[in-house]
């Protein structure tokens, strides 16, 4: 408890995220997309996800900047938020009220206690948290007590790999006795006037310091870096051991797009054999495994997890079969319906311009995903609502009546095909969402 203690009073001299009060996540559209329930809950259930009514909860929610993106993110949720500082709480309440939300609360309370609150919770985000707790299988089994039997937590861990040069700063301080109790100003002094004083080369230096630590503004950096409390390091295998001691399922990295081992290669189509016959038989745990011992770029180990599935699992749009098509219905990702998107989309459409999707959420792609003007006009009724596959398919057949190849009238069979790729290449990243 006394680490705890520390770790509170901390936060409480310097609640976290430091973001100004009036800043807004409006147009933080990779943030909205993230904490965003539709996108995770799709990507577990291949359902798309009302968020009218909805109860989520911001699990060490620091000064309500994630809290206020969830608020933003799904509309009509009630929001709850705990955290450890009861200054950081107190700040939150203030910024969610200051931007208009009121269907909030917020307690001062740790992770481990969540079942005093008596509720249940569609979605729980517990960002920048984990990694801090005595024994995060503990922290883990309290969140999953109080999960709803469809709902997802959305979690993560620093990676020991990424982040072993600030583990080696950490135990630096550490060693000279910066870190026994709450770093303060004192301390903060001595850390920036010491890797001043360091030749550029010392690795210590060169590998965890930069002019960034060096402005007025640096002190949450430096409290977050080389200066925080209870920081802990994990790896991928640890993550899947933590799931599997608490029967939760892993259901995606959150940037999965930014786990893959054949973006590694400068050929990924044309893998050395033993690479393209290890990948196809390896499961999701040691893909991530190889990617973070080969490439350990990601600072935490972002994932979401969900009570153990029942039944079988969704099937993917690449397994469908025509039949599944025939019923199945369209929506546009929720974050894209926005008037000024539409607008956009109908002006691209008119000046025969393509439409980048990237322009507006870019993390779960490499490269730009781009339709272009017939592909764009297909689908524009998406931005009114839901489509069922046979309006596109008439839409389709309306816009492009005549085969351009042989000039024949397009079949039924050759429209319902177009569609299909077009939906299924928008799917993958999830700026379409495709249900039966």
């Amino acid at each position: 408890m006394e680490s705890l203690d520390k770790i509170r009073e901390q936060f409480d001299k310097a609640p976290y995220p430091r973001v100004p009060l009036d800043k807004s996540p409006k147009e933080d559209y990779n943030s909205l997309f993230t904490h965003c329930l539709t996108t995770s809950h799709y990507l577990r259930h291949h359902r798309v996800f009302d968020t009218e009514g909805a109860v989520i909860l911001d699990a060490g929610c620091g000064s309500g900047y994630k809290s206020l993106i969830l608020a933003e993110a799904n509309p009509g949720a009630r929001i709850v938020g705990i955290d450890l500082s009861e200054e950081s709480v107190k700040l939150a309440q203030k910024r969610l009220e200051f931007h208009g939300f009121d269907n909030v609360e917020f307690h001062a309370m740790l992770v481990e206690d969540l079942p005093r609150l008596g509720m249940q919770f569609d979605y729980i985000n517990c960002d920048e948290v984990l990694y801090l707790l005595p024994d995060a299988a503990e922290g883990l089994k309290a969140m999953k007590s109080v999960l709803k039997p469809t709902g997802l937590i959305r979690t993560n861990l620093h990676s020991q790999l990424q982040r072993q040069v600030f583990y080696h700063a950490q135990e630096f301080f550490r060693l000279i006795g910066l870190m026994d109790q709450n770093p303060r100003e004192e301390e903060l002094a001595i850390v920036t006037a010491t890797m001043k004083a360091l030749k550029p080369d010392v690795v210590i230096k060169s590998n965890t310091w930069g002019p960034q630590y060096e402005k007025p503004e640096s002190e949450g950096m430096l409290l977050s870096n080389h200066l925080l409390l209870g920081d802990k390091g994990f790896s991928i295998p640890q993550v899947f051991d933590l799931l599997d001691q608490t029967n939760l399922d892993f259901v995606s990295m959150v940037n999965w797009r930014h786990w893959e081992v054949a973006d590694l290669f400068k050929e990924p189509d044309n893998l050395p054999v033993l690479w393209g016959m290890s990948l196809m038989e390896a499961d999701i745990r040691d893909r991530l495994t190889l990617y973070e011992l080969m490439n350990p770029v990601n600072r935490l180990l972002d994932f979401w997890c969900a009570h153990p599935a029942e039944g079988d699992a969704p099937l993917p749009l690449a397994g469908w079969e025509s039949s599944d098509w025939q019923g199945a219905i369209a929506h546009l990702h929720p974050l894209l319906r926005r008037s000024t998107i539409r607008e956009e989309a109908m002006s691209c459409i008119q000046a025969s311009k393509s439409f980048n999707f990237t322009k507006y959420i870019d993390l779960p792609a490499l490269g730009q995903v781009e339709l272009d003007r017939m592909e764009l006009a297909v689908l524009l009724p998406l931005w009114d609502g839901p489509q069922s596959f046979q309006a596109l398919v008439e839409r389709y057949q309306t816009l492009l009546p005549i085969n351009p190849i042989t000039l024949q009238p397009l079949t039924l069979a050759d429209a319902q095909a177009s569609v299909q790729s077009l939906l299924s290449k928008l799917e993958v990243f999830l700026y379409v969402l495709v249900e039966r």
